[in-house]
């Protein structure tokens, strides 16, 4: 992808991504709709995906991420359904799907068919996740959802993996599949964990905001890499070096922890807007690819999102009643759910950007030399099936959460739990206060501050269970009259600045510390 057209296509989906938060809408799925619409636009140039900027550059940052931001604790807590996702029902996905198009195409030998059952088998939860936090699905569903996209990607790509070389002419048997399956998934653990290890250490020695946060970014294509070059799973080592790392990010220093927040987010809304307006952006390449079986390759496309759509569900049901149904101890610990959750979970099975990259990197030969059998059916049913399946349950999603009748049970609950927390630090903090005033007249002062604070602090919490808008408590009018004071010291600020009383970089570290008093307002 040339230079001008890559400005172009992140200007554009950056612009996108904006009138999409504006207007409350999925970001994800008007980046699909709008690039669908431009790719036929005279003029418009021809973007293709590139597997290895995808698979190289963009997946693994965003993985990377998203573990930083999940709950080691929780997904532990969670493994069994969650493994269960992103492990067997992306094996039974390849394996259905891949026999159903080796039925309803033509001339495509199994080989290739199971090649496209492993491509479009592991959902993209980046488009459910966003819908599911805004519409308040309960903390647990967005764990398994989280969860399971974190790790199924590399189950897939492992089964994709096996199923090209069988299907350019390697002999691979069952077993040696599974062999290279497990090895593949054992290998990046201990690669990711052992990455995770290493950088904590080198942290904990920097004690330096810039350079913690600096040597964050190279961790998943460092991890990455290191994977893919031990051949065994580069999602899985990513994955697992954000978990350790996010799990200790309470050693790491405060500005490195500040400045990885702000980083993180702002990298995570580029890159999705980018992978989201490219799928859309596809539709004119892989309908010239194809253009002689047009109908016929549609009709299969359809069926076959008919076919992953009721695969997930016909999985998901039994995956979360037939445990807790067979072992009592599971069901004692883990009751069974209501039947809205596995129904939610599963009509979360938008496919994304890792399915069409894994199809374009398909190669063009097999061992022999000729043409890989089925390449470019393949690549199209591929974007029937994934921008199939973020059209349907991407713009139905929030109106099943709905109708299921979920509602923000978690935030009172988090309330509450914060709040006695926050209380229960404070008396720690005052006790400490306690030991270190020694009657200092010079300290009197600060004490009674320090007291303050840590009062305004606690009773901010309780007054978050009477309501989050609520703006008649103490605390909010606090903030608010707190707010302006900073407005106003900042104008002076900047009068002094603009008068050349102070430098610019006096000025910037003053606006530092006013932008961290507020923003630890707004999160009070």
């Amino acid at each position: 992808m040339e230079g001008l057209p890559l400005i172009g296509l992140l200007v554009g989906a950056f612009a996108v991504t904006a009138v999409a938060r504006r207007l409350n809408v999925s970001a994800p799925l008007l980046l699909v709709v709008v690039g669908l619409a431009v790719s036929f636009v005279p003029g418009i140039p021809d973007y293709q995906i590139d597997p290895e900027l995808i698979l190289w550059l963009v997946l693994p940052p965003l993985l990377y991420s998203a573990a930083l931001d999940s709950s080691y604790l929780r997904i532990r807590q969670n493994l069994r359904p969650i493994g269960l996702l992103a492990v067997g029902l992306v094996l039974v996905t390849t394996a259905v799907v891949g026999v159903v198009a080796w039925w309803l195409v033509p001339g495509l030998p199994l080989a290739s068919a199971f090649v496209l059952g492993a491509v479009v088998a592991p959902p993209d939860a980046v488009a459910a996740t966003a819908v599911g936090r805004r519409l308040g699905l309960p903390r647990r569903v967005m764990t398994i959802l989280g969860g399971e996209s974190l790790v199924n990607d590399a189950s897939a790509l492992t089964a994709y993996r096996v199923a090209v070389a069988v299907a350019a002419g390697a002999s691979y048997g069952l077993l040696q599949g599974l062999g290279v399956f497990a090895l593949a998934a054992a290998g990046g653990v201990a690669i990711g964990w052992a990455l995770g290890w290493v950088v904590h250490r080198v942290r904990l020695l920097l004690r330096d905001g810039v350079l913690e946060s600096a040597l964050g970014l190279l961790v998943p294509f460092v991890g990455y890499w290191v994977a893919e070059e031990a051949h065994t799973s580069g999602v899985l080592a990513v994955v697992m070096a954000g978990l350790y790392l996010g799990h200790r990010g309470h050693q790491a220093g405060p500005v490195a922890r500040l400045q990885d927040e702000a980083v993180w987010k702002a990298l995570d809304v580029l890159l999705e807007a980018f992978v989201f307006a490219l799928i859309g952006l596809q539709l004119r390449s892989v309908v010239e690819a194809v253009d002689d079986d047009l109908g016929l390759l549609t009709l299969t496309g359809l069926a076959l999102l008919a076919v992953a759509v009721l695969v997930r569900i016909a999985w998901v049901f039994p995956a979360t009643y037939l445990p807790r149904w067979v072992s009592k101890r599971l069901r004692s610990r883990d009751p069974y759910p209501p039947w809205q959750v596995p129904a939610v979970i599963s009509w979360a099975g938008m496919r994304g950007v890792v399915s069409l990259a894994a199809a374009s990197a398909i190669p063009l030969t097999t061992r022999n030399g000729g043409p890989f059998p089925g390449r470019d059916e393949i690549i199209f049913l591929t974007f029937l099936v994934t921008v199939g399946t973020l059209l349907l349950q991407g713009w139905t999603l929030p109106t099943v959460i709905r109708r299921l009748g979920f509602s923000r049970r978690d935030d009172y609950t988090d309330a509450l739990a914060e709040a006695q927390a926050q209380n229960d630090a404070a008396r720690a903090a005052a006790a400490r206060l306690d030991e270190l005033d020694d009657g200092d007249p010079l300290a009197e002062r600060a004490v009674a501050k320090l007291r303050a604070g840590l009062e305004a602090r606690s009773n901010a919490a309780w007054e978050r269970l009477g309501g989050p808008d609520d703006d008649a408590t103490p605390s909010a009018v606090y903030r608010r009259l707190r707010r302006e004071l900073l407005a106003a010291e900042r104008e002076v600020f900047l009068r002094h600045r603009d008068a050349r009383r102070i430098d610019d970089e006096v000025f910037r570290r003053i606006q530092r510390e006013l932008d961290l008093e507020e923003v630890m307002l707004t999160r009070e």
